[in-house]
């Protein structure tokens, strides 16, 4: 934590901390890990309040770095986070109202802005048993599509998300967001290539089955059962990769009963996903 501690908290509980504005290098990069907009090799995102607090401190993530505001404080327990935050930060400091009002995407923050490392999985330390579910995402550009889909694994307790050709930053405050922080638990593998992914599912023995349209049965008359099993989402505009179709997987779709003609990326990943968790789970 930074040892820098000029400035004193006026409720009496938070430590002494460094007092900085818009214009410190760690605020600066928190706004630029907020708008995406500059190269993030640390996996870095940004959480802010009691919920988000709990959740990084509940799952012991890594926090580089803790901003604390004590006259936003909305709620008694906001201080006593703010002392273990400060505690397990490799940096903290105290901003002042009209700083975390500029830098807060939410109304009421309650004085806790948080600066985190994403975990990182690889293949390798994934626990599949026999009888796993994977999802996997190919070309997905959409953060608030992404969050969705990785909150529905958490729920449906599939075992991972593999993700191809990905268009979005896992580190977009909306993934985060839409996750419900379940982006800290579900292991998410990013494969560079494609291929590559490929590959692993076939050495790893699982059944794939591509979401579409094209030469598709439909995605209750498929076995899920008794066999690790792996679902492919694409992009909404694009579909899958090249790689995906010259797999020789097998292609599955949901009946559309309407007009439209087809379902929101997520949503179709979730029926596809919680029906094979009903019939591995014989529910």
């Amino acid at each position: 934590m930074s040892t820098d501690r000029p400035a004193a908290d006026p409720t009496g509980i938070q430590p002494d901390l460094q007092q900085v504005g818009l214009n410190h290098p760690k605020v600066r990069q928190l706004r630029s890990v907020e708008r995406n907009s500059a190269p993030n090799p640390h996996r870095l995102f940004v959480a802010e309040g009691l919920w988000a607090a709990k959740l990084l401190l509940r799952h012991q993530v890594h926090i580089d770095s803790f901003f604390w505001c004590p006259e936003a404080v909305l709620s008694t327990e906001a201080p006593k986070l703010a002392v273990e935050l400060a505690r397990r930060a490799e940096r903290a400091y105290q901003i002042g109202p009209k700083v975390i009002e500029k830098l807060s995407e939410r109304d009421r923050p309650d004085g806790l802005l948080i600066m985190a490392r994403l975990p990182q999985w690889r293949p390798e330390d994934l626990n599949l048993g026999p009888d796993a579910l994977v999802a996997v995402a190919d070309g997905m550009n959409i953060p608030g599509n992404l969050g969705t889909l990785i909150r529905t694994i958490d729920a449906c307790g599939a075992d991972a998300l593999v993700l191809t050709n990905r268009r979005t930053r896992l580190t977009h405050p909306m993934v985060f967001r839409a996750s419900q922080g379940m982006l800290l638990t579900v292991p998410i593998v990013d494969f560079d290539d494609d291929r590559h992914a490929v590959a692993w599912l076939q050495a790893e023995r699982f059944d794939v089955f591509l979401a579409g349209t094209e030469d598709a049965v439909g995605y209750r008359a498929v076995p899920y059962q008794g066999r690790r099993t792996a679902i492919v989402v694409g992009s909404e505009r694009k579909g899958l990769s090249p790689a995906w179709e010259s797999g020789s997987f097998r292609h599955i779709a949901i009946p559309m009963l309407g007009v439209a003609d087809s379902l929101n990326v997520s949503i179709a990943a979730s029926v596809l996903l919680y029906e094979a968790r009903a019939r591995k789970a014989g529910w």
